[in-house]
Order: C-alpha cells, then structure tokens, then sequence
C-alpha cells in the first residue's frame, strides 16, 4: 500500500507539507553523508547524533601550505524547465555542479565541496506523487555525482514556496531553482590568470551540448516550434531531452592536469596558460575581451567541435546567424585552454582518461590589423567566419 502522509493543520492547507519535506531532507542527509569521506582534502565531523538536522563541521588537510579558501556561487537556471519536461531529473545537478566548480577551477584552484539550496514550488502530497520521486531522484543523482568527482556535499535546504517558483508549464510536477556555493582553495603559485599567453600556444576545447547559459533562448526555439505548450506536445520530447542534456564535468581532468592530486609537490603535470569556461558570451568576453584584449594578442579557431544537432536545430528555429549562436551558446564546446605545443597530447590523453573528448581547435597569435581579438571559422551549415 503506498504510504500516505495526511496534511493536518492550516500550514499544510497553505501548500508546505511538512512530513514531506522532512522525508525528502532526510534523503538528503543521507546523500551528503555518502560524500563525507570522498575527499582527501576534506575531514568532516558530525556533530548531528544522526539527526537529519544538526551541526556539522569541516577542516581541510593534504594540501600544499599557504592556500586561500573561496567560494563560488552559482545556480542551473532555467534548465530545469527542461529537466522537468524530458522527466527525470536524476542528471539535473549537473549544471550546478558544473557551473559552480568552473569558476575556481578555471583560475587554477581546486573546488572541494558544495552547499546547495533547493527550492521548489511543491513536493508533492505523499511520498508516491510523482514530484516528491522526481525530486527524490534530484537528490540521488546530486550524490552520484560528488562520489563520481570527489566533491563532499555539505549541507544543504529544501524548501516548499509555492508561486514563488514557476515554469512555463503551470502543471508542471517539478518546478524548482537549484542554486548553490561550491567551496574549494587557490594557491598564489598555482593561480591561471592568462597573463603567461604569447603567439604560437595552442588553443584545445572540450565536447559539450548546452551547458547551463543560454537556455532561455533554447526554450523561446522549442516554443517557436513546438507552440505555447511545447512542454505538452509530445512531438517535441525527444528535443527537449536533447536540450536537457547533462553539463559535461571538466574540472577534476584540469585539477588533474594542473596538479591538485599531485602530492606533496603539487607540481603541474601539463601547464596551463589559461582556462575559459564556455558559457555565454564566453568567446566574446571571457576569452576577447578580458584575456586577449589587455595583451595584444588574438585567438583564430578554424576547427571548433560541430554544434550538436539540437543546437543547430535551435538556431535555426530561433533565427540566430552564426555570430549569435556563438555569443548566445558554446557551439559545442563547454571550456578552452591554452597549452604549449609540446603538452598537446599529454593534455589530449588527460581528456580521453577522464572521459572527454577534446581536439586543438586554433592558436594564439598577435592582434590582427582589422583589429579582431577572436577569429571562428563557423561550424553551424554553411558557415563562414565569425569575428569579434
């Protein structure tokens, strides 16, 4: 019989279901717990008595003396929309994982640990709805994925707002925001701040279909298509689970590769001049504009990935040129580095190890006369070049 948990009291009417929630956080508990001894940077007490509520604590240790602790804070945005409609979000913490440890990872630190904050519209009435099992899997997935990548997860909240969370389908049976802040160090001797790149370095990216940015333009191109209720249209499912594809995990390969997990010399296995993270606008801004720009130098790409079939099909549905798309999404590739010629393969074996598929893409040069910081030879059909 499935079990059922009666909603008593005026709370309960006003669409918080406590006992729901309590179950669904003590699944939570338990997956943080799973994670507390995966790091060989972490030692985590449990102050809690197995309370799924209750203080915790974390000191660091096995890493090289005089670094800084920091935090990055980011969230999935509205991907989860898509999660939500392909129906499943086993995969959905993905993107928070993914785009919270980037940010210090391509600096050169090592991220350690995540806390993160689930907000929902509703649970679910009982411990059988179809929302509490679909947020039930959330959580799991989020725990496969610190195992998989060595991440503790630390601590966390779950919390029922109502119509303070919304999707484009009012039915939908998962409406959420997942935001968190991934903790982790930086070294002042290990520190990736592009100020080392000079002409002749080479350029390598790194597969990727969307990544957590831009999505709201890949929903307006499912919309154009599929109609206001695109989420419904049963047409349209096969798209948006090639839309809700999981965020691809970079960062262990280059924690790796600049060496993190390289004790007690913590020496770099490959050196890496620089690491972009490809969300948005990143050609443009992230690479042209705050790495090349400042230095003088331009970055020519003659050989990206191929965007992914939804991709192009997003493109064209939204009517976006090339220099749109590029600036809007990755194009198929979710990061960038720079490396000396000499360490091309090494950084390519590290990729194939940790299961992405890289490639050189371009070089860096001197700046150009007409005065272009990033040149891309389009990969979209039919494309020409691209210059910003």
């Amino acid at each position: 019989m499935a079990q059922k948990i009666v909603q008593e009291g005026k709370y309960a009417q006003d669409g918080v279901n406590i006992d729901v929630g309590d179950a669904l956080s003590r699944e939570a508990a338990k997956m943080c717990r799973s994670t507390y001894d995966v790091s060989p940077f972490v030692e985590v007490q449990d102050f809690s008595q197995g309370n799924f509520r209750g203080p915790r604590g974390y000191r660091l240790k096995n890493l090289p003396k005089g670094c800084w602790e920091t935090g990055s804070a980011d969230g999935t945005g509205t991907k989860t929309m898509l999660f939500a409609a392909g129906g499943s979000l086993i995969s959905s913490s993905s993107g928070l994982i993914a785009m919270t440890a980037m940010d210090i990872t391509r600096y050169g630190g090592l991220p350690i640990g995540l806390f993160n904050i689930l907000d929902v519209s509703s649970l679910g009435n009982d411990l059988q709805s179809e929302s509490y099992l679909m947020f039930k899997d959330a959580i799991e997935g989020l725990g496969r994925l610190a195992l998989a990548h060595q991440y503790v997860v630390f601590d966390g909240e779950i919390a029922e707002l109502g119509v303070g969370v919304g999707s484009d389908n009012p039915n939908a049976k998962a409406k959420f925001n997942w935001g968190g802040v991934m903790m982790g160090v930086y070294h002042a001797e290990k520190m990736i701040l592009g100020n080392t790149l000079k002409p002749g370095q080479v350029i390598i990216v790194f597969k990727d279909c969307f990544r957590d940015n831009g999505i709201s333009s890949a929903r307006k191109a499912i919309f154009m298509k599929y109609g206001t209720n695109w989420f419904d249209n049963p047409d349209a499912f096969l798209d948006i689970q090639a839309c809700a594809t999981p965020s691809a995990q970079y960062d262990r390969m280059f924690n790796y590769a600049h060496g993190w997990f390289n004790g007690p010399s913590f020496m770099p296995l490959v050196p890496i001049h620089l690491i972009v993270h490809l969300s948005g606008g990143a050609f443009k801004s992230k690479l042209g504009e705050d790495m090349l720009a400042p230095q003088g130098l331009s970055a020519v790409l003659p050989d990206l990935f191929e965007p992914p079939e939804i991709m192009q099909k997003c493109k064209d549905w939204r009517g976006m040129s090339d220099a749109e798309a590029y600036t809007t999404w990755n194009g198929g590739q979710g990061a960038l580095s720079v490396v000396d010629e000499e360490y091309v393969d090494l950084m390519l074996q590290f990729a194939q190890g940790y299961g992405v598929e890289a490639k050189v893409a371009g070089t860096i040069e001197k700046e150009k006369k007409n005065g272009s910081r990033v040149a891309i030879k389009s990969k979209f059909p039919g494309g020409g070049w691209v210059y910003y």
